[in-house]
């Protein structure tokens, strides 16, 4: 069959909106018509070559939408279900899944390559194969995905708010409860609060965090981390610095959570510095893989028993996290729809991508017009 899809063809290269061939689902998967997409930044990753993915590639790895058709074995879903994707396809059965770890799960290793665990891909344009973007391709008006790729949820949810939480909402709010093992009564610093941090902000509201701390520069994502739960808000690490050392009476941070756009090394110093003993410094954002972005005194670590963790999916199971933030969303003890500061159209998505690195959106969604 045939489908609209946004693709890029290479580092620096812009969002390029096609029409591709799509392959019918195959053992264990299913075709998904996507009504949603979110406008993460890890697809921007892509395009700044912080992250080594094999092109042509079709984007987007948050995505919801109804189940189309089903391949043989499917017994996860069926036809006409409403689904969240988790961005990663989780087995369930690996010796990762197996210890609890599914955010390492084994089945992930060719999701930047974007091709099927056998090789193949299921999105081709011009005689050439198409990787899908963590074997989703949410970019796309309709994608061929695994099943494990799937998460059914309730028909009466609105798909183009809880899209969200398909990466970036799980990834912030993991990072706070999961990573970070926010207690009651600690004082937690958030460094970048746009679409990650913003949920990281509400993880450790959540956790019971007496003292939340949103850092960022740009004002308007302060004010919203703020309404958020954040208690506090700092332009930059050394006010968040002086804050912290007065609130907590020196005693410093009991969690750090880096979620800027691309990680560096000072903001990482900055985050471990602020912590006091026992402190846990979060590492969520990524950069390039070269890009050296831990330097700090061992020392430092020893003495103050401290420790950095890094945190992929905010150290969570999709299959389990995901319906519990649903059911926190519905009860209101999530705010979703506050975070959304645009829609797009599929051929709006590279001024989509540009609001985002210019500060104008905290999260923006491309609504397929299928």
């Amino acid at each position: 069959m045939q489908t609209r899809a946004a693709i890029i063809r290479g580092v620096g290269h812009d969002w390029e909106v096609i029409d591709a061939e799509l392959d019918p689902p195959q053992a264990g998967e299913i075709l998904v018509r996507f009504l949603v997409s979110g406008l993460c930044h890890s697809d921007e990753h892509i395009r700044h070559g912080d992250l080594d993915v094999r092109f042509p590639m079709v984007g987007g790895h948050e995505g919801a939408g109804i189940v189309e058709q089903v391949g043989e074995g499917v017994t996860r879903v069926k036809v006409g279900d409403h689904i969240i994707c988790s961005f990663l396809p989780i087995c369930g059965h690996c010796r990762a899944c197996a210890r609890g770890r599914s955010y390492v799960c084994e089945n992930t290793s060719t999701i930047l390559e974007g091709s099927m665990p056998d090789g193949t891909f299921r999105f081709h344009a011009d005689g050439e194969d198409l990787g899908a973007l963590d074997l989703l391709g949410t970019f796309s008006q309709y994608a061929t995905i695994q099943e494990n790729s799937a998460i059914v949820v309730d028909k009466s949810l609105p798909l183009d708010v809880v899209v969200l939480l398909g990466c970036g909402v799980l990834s912030g709010w993991g990072s706070a409860i999961h990573a970070g093992e926010v207690r009651p009564g600690d004082t937690t610093v958030v460094y970048g609060v746009g679409g990650i941090g913003n949920y990281a902000v509400q993880g450790a509201k959540h956790g019971g965090a007496r003292h939340v701390v949103a850092v960022d520069p740009i004002a308007f994502k302060r004010e919203l981390a703020l309404e958020m739960g954040a208690t506090h808000a700092a332009a930059s690490a050394q006010e968040a610095a002086e804050l912290v050392a007065d609130i907590t009476g020196g005693r410093g941070a009991d969690q750090s959570i880096v979620t800027v756009g691309v990680a560096n090394e000072e903001i990482v110093r900055d985050a471990v510095s602020v912590t006091g003993a026992g402190g846990i410094t979060v590492l969520t954002s990524v950069a390039a893989a070269e890009t050296k972005t831990v330097h700090l005194s061992g020392f430092d670590l020893t003495i103050a028993n401290k420790r950095i963790q890094g945190s992929l999916y905010g150290t969570g199971n999709p299959f389990f996290d995901i319906p519990r933030l649903v059911d926190l969303y519905e009860a209101g003890h999530l705010k979703l729809d506050e975070t959304i500061s645009k829609k797009y159209t599929l051929d709006e998505i590279n001024q989509g991508y540009e609001d985002l690195l210019a500060g104008k959106n905290l999260r923006g969604v491309i609504v397929h017009d299928n």
